[in-house]
């Protein structure tokens, strides 16, 4: 039982719709506190809007509210559950302390008897009020950079004259540094100043001198009640001072401190969590170091909440802070739990890594057209990645080849840049490709000492660069008949991938691969086990490297895998990778709940991702994680070790769907509907025929590779034109055309940004009403889960349209037109598991759009509207152990609900904001309405006019 047993019930805030600086970490941490809570016996009530979450599922919590993040909506949930003890604030990021600190003033905790647990209100207070932490750690004699808090403008430009520039404006109470800014001139002062009391919801911002250039480290605490302190994780920046944590690289452990420096900065952690009050949870500390000899330590900022580097931290060590802090606001100590990875250690045994992680940001500036790309204190990424390795150098590459971004890793794939100016750009102002631009440097011969000059990366870092060039320069000077094992081998411990080897030799992938099996250059596979093997570990966690063979006395050579395979049948779920525009949260959902109903169906259950954010990559979702690349030479290798009955592609968005063609050319089995039916869906030519064939109408089309191909084709198909690259996801490169010269200029474009992809032209049917349908098929029966009618037209992106369910205006007519088309095409692809179809309907005319054989972004949202585990009956549905008249299907939803979509536009001023064929929300929220005459819906309506860009 919980040490304080007076507490029985637990309100816990979520974070809202996903934004930009603040993504799914937050669901990952609500949902493992839910459950840590529900461990104990206590009742959990939980409140979050975004209806694309695990944390939202009806299994997570006693009762789960899909409602606005408002104090209202806390009222009607406490008057509602009057036996709510306590409310739980820290694990929803920066919108649920806010909310908790409004709610605290209106005095609404205190009229229901509700009290704070894993926080209190001072430290909220003292740690997001700039001028109340500045004096705090004056008074603990911590040092902080020379800062003065401005409410007026006229303070500021008093502030300003006093410090000189360059300055850095920090507006107090934000999240993901909002209007956060450096100032390098007196010019930009006047607008940045504005820009940033105008983002403070107290209009106060910090004006502090700027620390260009040094070294930044993180610290993830927790604490007791007793006042024990753990130090979960150190992390550095690999990147200095200057840029947004979120949009740095990261290391773990932290790599270039001196060990005395280490402990103090250990110290003055400990000091500043136990000075911002009496409280038991997590806390999240922040320091700048001089990049000298001296290292002077200066302290930025301390967050008295989970945060989005305590769920890296939790991955990279194997240690769940969010469930233990949960059970510390209990009132548990930290000695009297168990280390949850090894069983056998209490909790206050502080994690060893014997293994470094990277984590690299996730941008998708391609949406934003015209947005500032370069990386300063406002956060921009919108996802992240982890790559986990024996060495910097094999965790950098892993990360880098988990990125999707088209690169092999990092050098040997011939698409560096080779422009001089173009390098130096790229290093002076720190770009979202930096990371790949360092390695370019070094190989057009600028030295290491100008590169950090330049841009001030520690040189530890950039020798770690030079030595993975200089081993692409020697093995370059071999072919693959006559490269040296030892080569071989160094390469893959560097993280080098067989296809940058392959580029290296001028061979092809498949050859290096077959060399290396040769030589013996095998994937080993080892334990994240939170204490460097010094106990043993219950929990199955892996990442792959490469060891050097050791000799046995008996002559036998060998090399360790501690992932030992049971004789238990497997099925491998591939995850979606990091989080991206068009492909977010929501398939992690879908994965999770695929992994529950394959666990329920009997199997062992195999989650293979690279995502620290998610609860896909939590240590005890699946029964073995590994965390990695979600690329074919990662998975093979685990396909092969493991020798699954066959891997659910239909889950992980575009990510998994993408290597279905190798998984079935390679005769690896596909669970669900097949590698040929995914295909036909994605080829709008046979797609197209075989609709003819079904006698189902779509809008008129054709495919051009080149600009005058697709010049000719307008002639037939009449403008507007929408104009699409295939085999993409989130509309990337959709746009509606209206003449030749805007065709052209589109076409140009496209062919330069993915090359050889075959360009789609549909004639746009304009002023249509946009429709989609998800539906489980067995290859015999079909269930449609869902209608939605967009309130946007045709033409906006089926993500960044209010999608309603049911549909409001349409007639009995065209609905069984939907209902036909949707049953015919999923029975005619041969779909075995989910299906998604998107409609145009014109004139009482239903015209096919596309359709996609996989689990799509609405699939979360239907089963939270209607009360309904979709994903866990289609997975059955794949797996062959249900079929779709096996289950009871019964909806429950009063009224309409509607996903509505969030955008991030107030990180990229300048931006075009107008909505069209691509897609540019990074999140989503549920409204749930009575019915039509609501206010919500009519003011949603009445902008539908409005909103198309041609």
């Amino acid at each position: 039982m919980p040490k304080d047993n007076s507490i029985k019930s637990v309100l816990i805030i979520g974070s809202g719709p996903i934004v930009i600086g603040q993504a799914c970490e937050f669901d990952y941490s609500g949902s493992q506190s839910a459950r840590s809570l529900r461990e104990e016996g206590i009742e959990v009530i939980l409140i979050n809007s975004n209806p694309a979450t695990i944390m939202t599922d009806p299994s997570m919590a006693d009762h789960v509210y899909l409602k606005p993040l408002t104090t209202k909506s806390i009222i009607e949930i406490l008057k509602a559950h009057p036996q709510i003890d306590a409310v739980l604030p820290t694990m929803g990021g920066q919108t649920a302390l806010n909310l908790c600190l409004e709610a605290d003033e209106k005095g609404i905790w205190q009229d229901f008897g509700v009290r704070l647990i894993g926080v209190d209100v001072n430290a909220i207070n003292v740690t997001e009020d700039r001028e109340q932490f500045k004096q705090l750690l004056q008074t603990i004699d911590i040092p902080a950079a020379p800062a003065k808090t401005a409410t007026s403008f006229l303070k500021g430009k008093e502030i300003a004259q006093e410090f000189g520039f360059p300055l850095v404006i920090r507006p107090s109470f934000t999240l993901g540094g909002t209007g956060a800014a450096f100032v390098h001139t007196a010019e930009e002062f006047d607008e940045l100043l504005t820009r940033g009391l105008e983002a403070s919801p107290i209009h106060e911002v910090l004006i502090d001198k700027a620390l260009l250039g040094w070294k930044e480290y993180e610290l993830e605490l927790l604490r007791d009640k007793n006042d024990n302190v753990v130090i979960i994780c150190t992390i550095e920046n690999m990147d200095p001072m200057g840029i947004h944590t979120g949009d740095s690289i990261t290391v773990a452990p932290a790599m270039t401190l001196s060990d005395r420096t280490f402990q103090k900065m250990r110290d003055m952690a400990i000091k500043m969590m136990r000075s911002i009050g009496n409280f038991a949870g997590g806390c999240n500390v922040q320091f700048a170091v001089s990049p000298d000899e001296k290292e002077d330590i200066v302290a930025i900022e301390i967050n008295p909440r989970v945060s989005r580097s305590s769920a890296l931290a939790s991955k990279a060590t194997g240690y769940p802070i969010a469930k233990i802090a949960s059970k510390l606001a209990l009132g548990y100590t930290l000695d009297e739990l168990q280390n949850q990875i090894t069983k056998s250690t209490s909790a206050l045994f502080e994690p060893t890594l014997d293994y470094v992680i990277v984590k690299i940001p996730r941008w998708n500036f391609d949406k934003f057209e015209g947005a500032d790309r370069t990386l300063g204190l406002q956060m921009k990424s919108v996802g992240e990645v982890m790559g986990i390795g024996r060495s910097f150098q094999e965790a950098l590459q892993k990360a880098t080849q988990s990125l999707e971004i088209k690169r092999n890793g990092i050098g040997a794939d011939g698409k560096g840049y080779t422009n001089y100016e173009q390098i130096i750009e790229k290093l002076k102002y720190a770009s979202w490709d930096r990371v790949f631009v360092i390695y370019d440097a070094i190989a057009m011969g600028i030295t290491l000492e100008r590169i950090h000059e330049i841009t001030a990366i520690d040189m530890w870092f950039l020798k770690q660069y030079e030595e993975m060039y200089a081993l692409e320069k020697e093995i370059s000077k071999h072919e693959l008949a006559t490269v040296p094992r030892e080569l071989l081998l160094d390469a893959k411990q560097k993280g080098f991938s067989d296809r940058q080897i392959a580029h290296m030799l001028k061979c092809l992938e498949s050859e290096v691969y077959n060399k290396r099996t040769e030589l013996n250059i095998k994937r080993v596979f080892k334990l994240v086990d939170t204490c460097a093997a010094e106990f043993v570990a219950q929990t199955p966690y892996f990442y792959s490297t490469f060891e050097q063979s050791i000799q046995k006395a008996d002559g036998t050579v060998y090399t360790e895998t501690e992932s030992k395979v049971s004789d238990r049948k497997k099925v491998v779920v591939l995850g979606s990778g990091p989080n991206r525009i068009g492909q977010g949260i929501e398939f992690d959902y879908s994965c999770v709940h695929g992994v529950l109903a394959a666990s329920e169906c009997g199997y062992e259950t195999i989650m293979i991702n690279c995502n620290p954010e998610t609860v896909s990559t939590d240590f005890d979702t699946a029964d073995k994680l590994y965390f990695e690349p979600v690329n074919w030479e990662h998975i093979y290798d685990i396909i092969l070790h493991e020798k699954p009955e066959g891997v659910i592609v239909q889950l992980g968005g575009q990510t998994a769907l993408k290597l279905a063609e190798k998984l079935s050319k390679y005769g690896i089995k596909i669970i669900g509907t097949s590698f040929e039916a995914l295909d036909l869906a994605e080829d709008r030519g046979r797609f197209s025929e075989l609709l003819t064939e079904l006698g189902i109408p779509f809008p008129r089309f054709g495919v051009a590779e080149t600009a005058s191909e697709a010049s000719a084709l307008a002639d037939q198909l009449d403008f507007p034109l929408l104009v699409r690259p295939s085999y993409v996801l989130g509309g990337q490169g959709m746009k509606i055309v209206i003449n030749k010269r805007e065709l052209e200029e589109h076409v140009i474009e496209l062919t330069k940004q993915i090359p050889g992809n075959k360009l789609l032209l549909d004639h746009y049917l304009d002023g249509a009403i946009e429709a989609e349908a998800d539906a489980i098929c067995d290859g015999e029966n079909v269930y449609i889960i869902g209608i939605m009618e967009h309130i946007e037209p045709c033409g906006v992106h089926s993500g960044d349209s209010n999608a309603t369910l049911p549909p409001f205006n349409l007639g009995e007519f065209v609905m069984q037109q939907i209902k036909d088309h949707t049953k015919k095409i999923a029975l005619a692809l041969k779909t075995v598991g989910l299906i998604n179809i998107q409609f145009a309907i014109k004139d009482d005319t239903v015209y096919i759009i596309e359709a996609n054989p996989r689990a799509s972004r609405t699939v979360p949202f239907i089963a939270k509207a209607y009360g309904e585990p979709y994903v866990n009956y289609a997975t059955k549905v794949m797996l062959g152990a249900n079929k779709v008249t096996d289950f009871t299907f019964n909806p429950q939803l009063e009224g309409y609900a509607i996903k509505q979509p969030v955008f991030s536009f107030s990180k990229f001023h300048n931006v075009n904001k107008a909505l069209g064929p691509e897609m540019k929300s990074t999140g989503e929220s549920i409204l749930f309405i009575k019915d039509l005459k609501d206010d919500d819906f009519y003011e949603l309506y009445s902008r539908r006019k409005m909103y198309l860009s041609k």
